[in-house]
């Protein structure tokens, strides 16, 4: 049995990120999700915005939310996927609630 939580990804990019590598991120971590059992990817661009207080010297930052169904392992193949990526500031990933069973 495969339980399925719900969860929030808000990830800020480097403000100098082209439109183009911004959708070819989002289509490379919306595929990764798939790939891991993740369903029902929903994705919104929060566009550019000030942050409140510097990282790593930047003041303005590209920000991205996504909503998918998955389970833990897709969280720690996120995470390790987005620390190591140059053009990811600061992400955050939280767990909304419980969804449903899927019987395997």
């Amino acid at each position: 049995m495969t339980i399925l939580n719900t969860y929030e990804t808000i990830y800020i990019l480097k403000p100098d990120v082209t439109e183009n590598h911004n959708l070819n991120l989002v289509q490379e971590y919306k595929k990764l999700i798939k790939k891991h059992g993740g369903k029902n990817v929903f994705i919104q661009h929060r566009g550019r915005r000030h942050l409140s207080y510097n990282i790593r010297n930047y003041y303005d930052g590209i920000y991205v939310q996504m909503n998918f169904e998955g389970n833990s392992h897709i969280i720690k193949v996120l995470e390790k996927s987005m620390q190591f990526n140059d053009k990811v500031i600061r992400y955050l990933i939280t767990k909304q609630k419980l969804v449903q069973q899927i019987t395997v």
